[in-house]
C-alpha cells in the first residue's frame, strides 16, 4: 500500500485510545435540522415544485421546534440536487397533442429547402394588462425542465392583455397586428 507511516501510527494509536478510527467531533454549529426532516423538506418540494424556499421555511420547523431560515432550505435542497430554476412555459398539451406533434416531425424531418420555402410560419404572443406574471421558480433536477410537474401551465386567452400577431415566408413578412 502507498500509505505514510504517520498515518498508520496515528489511526493506531487512536483506536487504542478511543476504540474507534473515525474522527473526533469538530467543533462548529450544531445543524438545525436532522436527516429525517432533511428527506421531508425535499419530499414536500417534489410534491409541490412551485413552493418557495421561505413559503416552505414559514410552514415547517426545525430540530427542538427552531424556525428554518430560508437560505437552510435552500442549502438542503441544493444538496438534494434541486436548484431553483424557471419553469417551462408553454401551452396545455394532452397525449394527443404530444403524439400529433411526433407524427409531424416524423413526416417533415426529411424536407429539403425548396418545400420549406411553401410554408408559412406564424406565431402569436400576448402581453398581460390586468396583472404581473411574476417570478415563479420551480424546484427541479438537471434534465427535469419538460417533466409535467415542472412546467407551469397557461391559458393563452386568460384576463385582459393584448395580443401581437405575425407571420413570415420564404418571399414575405405579414404582421404585426395587434388585438386587444
Amino acid at each position: 500500500m502507498n500509505v505514510n507511516k504517520k498515518t498508520i501510527f496515528r489511526l493506531k494509536q487512536r483506536l487504542h485510545e478511543t476504540d474507534t478510527v473515525s474522527g473526533r467531533p469538530r467543533s462548529g454549529r450544531p445543524r438545525c435540522t436532522t436527516q429525517r426532516q432533511d428527506r421531508n423538506l425535499v419530499r414536500n418540494h417534489m410534491n409541490n415544485r412551485l413552493l418557495s424556499a421561505s413559503a416552505s421555511s414559514r410552514q415547517t420547523r426545525g430540530r427542538n421546534n427552531q424556525s428554518k431560515s430560508a437560505n437552510t432550505v435552500r442549502r438542503r435542497l441544493s444538496t438534494s440536487g434541486l436548484r431553483a430554476r424557471r419553469p417551462y412555459i408553454g401551452p396545455i398539451l394532452t397525449q394527443r397533442h404530444r403524439h400529433q406533434r411526433t407524427l409531424c416531425a416524423q413526416e417533415h424531418g426529411a424536407w429539403d429547402r425548396i418545400q420549406w420555402r411553401s410554408v408559412i410560419f406564424s406565431d402569436e404572443s400576448r402581453f398581460c394588462t390586468d396583472h404581473a406574471d411574476g417570478r415563479v421558480r420551480v424546484w427541479r433536477r438537471s434534465g427535469e425542465r419538460y417533466q409535467a410537474d415542472c412546467v407551469r401551465e397557461h391559458d393563452r386567452w386568460g384576463g385582459a392583455s393584448l395580443m401581437m400577431w405575425g407571420a413570415i415566408s420564404y418571399n414575405d413578412m405579414i404582421g404585426p397586428v395587434f388585438t386587444q
